[in-house]
């Protein structure tokens, strides 16, 4: 309920690429600037294939670290910090704006059950969304690796954990839901890749899931197999096609999209914390 739409409205509308982060070891706050020029001169002298680069000459590529109390759950939480790279201009005006290349955040959205297990000198930030090119994440994630004794891994999306999410976005209350409800799935064992959509009007989504759930705000596994149980069944009786024997690999909603692959797309900013809720969860039981 604190968090500022303005501070974290970067984060909407864009197709992040999940990773999970172990623990940072002796990492402060108070530090950020000279990290910045670190990683600077880390990725110059990556990009100069291994050429010595001088710390804090004034390189192509700017690195912006900076922390954002909004994008956290509670106080137990650790600031979100965001990594920005952008490319200086050449134009000689100085007032002329650089080019964003990447974004990166890392942060913690109610990850108490990591924080609190971990020592002092340790912090938290299980979840790493990435936008921009593949191989400024690389360079990125190989600087935090080595300076901060942590581990990177691509953050997969269940099937399970897939249609967990389509069964609470879909039952989520949205002044204007335009969007459908869209399930993709992939059929297995066949010589030409054959992917099936599915497409559901939010309304009638929404009117299954409330039939469905026992007690609002709380969701239980059994919930979500009769939610699916019930598409598949309705599938199957117009098209004779059991869905339940292909593999779910991407859900949309007007909420947020997510794909198996994990890349997620965060839409609608009332449910921006609960998304990544969701995601810090799945990315601290792949840490744990």
């Amino acid at each position: 309920e604190n968090v500022d739409p303005q501070k974290t409205a970067f984060v909407l509308c864009k197709a992040w690429t999940l990773y999970s982060v172990t623990p940072l070891y002796r990492f402060h706050r108070a530090c950020l600037r000279d990290y910045a020029r670190l990683l600077g001169a880390f990725i110059a002298a990556q990009k100069q294939k291994g050429l010595a680069v001088e710390v804090g000459v004034e390189l192509d590529i700017k690195v912006a670290l900076s922390s954002l109390g909004d994008l956290r759950g509670s106080e137990q939480d650790q600031a979100a910090l965001l990594v920005q790279l952008s490319s200086r201009s050449q134009a000689s005006s100085r007032s002329s704006e650089d080019k964003l290349l990447w974004l990166g955040c890392f942060c913690s959205v109610f990850g108490d059950d990591l924080s609190q297990t971990v020592p002092e000198d340790f912090t938290c930030l299980p979840l790493f969304l990435t936008h921009g090119a593949e191989s400024y994440t690389s360079m990125v994630g190989s600087w935090f690796q080595k300076t901060f004794d942590c581990c990177f891994r691509r953050l997969a999306i269940s099937p399970l954990n897939l249609s967990w999410m389509v069964a609470m976005w879909a039952g989520c209350k949205l002044d204007t839901a335009t969007s459908a409800v869209e399930l993709i799935f992939s059929v297995p064992r066949l010589a030409q890749p054959l992917d099936i959509s599915y497409a559901i009007h939010p309304e009638d989504a929404k009117a299954l899931w409330d039939t469905v759930q026992k007690t609002p705000g709380e969701i239980t596994q059994e919930e979500v197999d009769v939610f699916m149980d019930c598409l598949y069944a309705h599938f199957h009786r117009h098209f004779k096609i059991h869905l339940s024997a292909a593999k779910l690999v991407k859900v949309s909603t007007a909420v947020a999209s997510a794909h198996c692959d994990g890349i997620v797309k965060i839409l609608h900013s009332e449910y921006l914390p609960g998304v990544l809720m969701l995601l810090t969860e799945l990315a601290i039981s792949q840490i744990q």
